[in-house]
């Protein structure tokens, strides 16, 4: 029985390591790809996002999302994440281009045919699930559980001072998710900086992809080196050293396996107005709000565990595979 997984991402190099690990994971079914702007324009993602699902041979609708955030102007992470999103990796051009449905209505449609079974997977802003949920508002109820990559909780964060990326693109949206999930079946689990900035990719994690590459022969897998060694570089101008936060792939592992990690309950919330502190998410640590939790928040990573189980994996899903373009 393979669980269905919708993806919302904004492809950007960790969001195309979490693909390919939902592509190659044998008890996943990819029912849908939502292409998000964020790290970079969403024609670029929505790009990326064909070129991988052809690749990697994801038999699922692939649509394009929102071009801007509800109400602010879209920022990109160009100097993150490359010009085109991957890096120094070399694309070629896709074949298709894809759904014609706009990305909130493949949310609603992908969900009512599911209902109950669809784990929601958002590793980019918010924009698109939050337009989903204008049309059909039942949604909370009929995901199986939301999981999101986003937000600092107590840590500093990485794109202004206490504001996580995918967050800070489009935080009316992530607050209108937040709120639309109150009192969902499940609580959505969040997957904050605290937690994905736990796993490293360091040289050695990076050598162990590139002979992945080099066996293989698989084309996604020399793009992740590509799209790596730009990643590498920019965390090294940023003062971490030669190394990589690969945040996407630990919250989509986590969603699928429930492992890697524990939870907590938390009441979370996101600041829109603070002339500082825009975009930051607020965990109410001491109860002083008087609201119940309304996310669990991924804590006690084991990311040397995670590391090695998503190697691994990575290497099962490009040891074969669509190898067309």
């Amino acid at each position: 029985m393979t669980l269905p997984v919708l993806v919302d991402c904004d492809t950007g190099i960790d969001d195309a390591i979490a693909l390919t690990y939902l592509a190659g994971h044998p008890d996943v079914r990819i029912a849908g790809v939502v292409s998000s702007a964020g790290n970079v324009e969403v024609a670029a993602v929505h790009r990326n996002n064909l070129v991988l699902a052809e690749l990697l041979g994801i038999d699922a609708p692939v649509s394009r999302g929102a071009a801007a955030p509800l109400t602010a102007d879209l920022m990109t992470a160009d100097d993150t994440h490359g010009p085109q999103g991957l890096g120094h990796a070399h694309l070629p051009e896709p074949t298709t281009s894809g759904d014609p449905r706009e990305g909130a209505q493949l949310w609603v449609e992908t969900a009512r045919a599911h209902p109950g079974e669809l784990v929601g997977l958002v590793l980019g802003p918010h924009t698109n699930l939050a337009l989903a949920l204008e049309l059909d508002p039942e949604l909370p109820r009929l995901l199986r559980r939301l999981h999101i990559m986003g937000g600092a909780i107590n840590h500093r964060g990485n794109t202004g001072p206490t504001s996580e990326w995918n967050i800070a693109v489009d935080p009316e949206a992530a607050q209108q998710v937040l709120a639309a999930f109150t009192g969902a079946p499940q609580r959505p689990v969040l997957g904050s900086l605290e937690a994905t900035e736990t796993v490293r990719f360091t040289s050695a994690t990076l050598s162990r992809l590139q002979g992945t590459a080099d066996r293989t022969g698989h084309p996604v897998a020399t793009i992740l080196v590509d799209a790596l060694r730009w990643y590498f570089e920019f965390h090294q101008a940023d003062g971490f050293g030669w190394m990589a936060h690969v945040h996407d792939p630990l919250v989509a592992a986590h969603a699928v396996t429930g492992g890697f990690a524990r939870t907590r309950p938390l009441a979370v919330d996101v600041e829109l107005t603070g002339m500082l502190t825009r975009g930051q998410t607020v965990g109410d640590e001491l109860g002083r709000w008087g609201r119940a939790p309304n996310v669990d928040v991924l804590t006690d990573v084991r990311p040397e565990e995670f590391i090695d189980h998503l190697l691994q994996m990575l290497q099962d899903a490009l040891s074969g595979g669509n190898r067309s373009l």
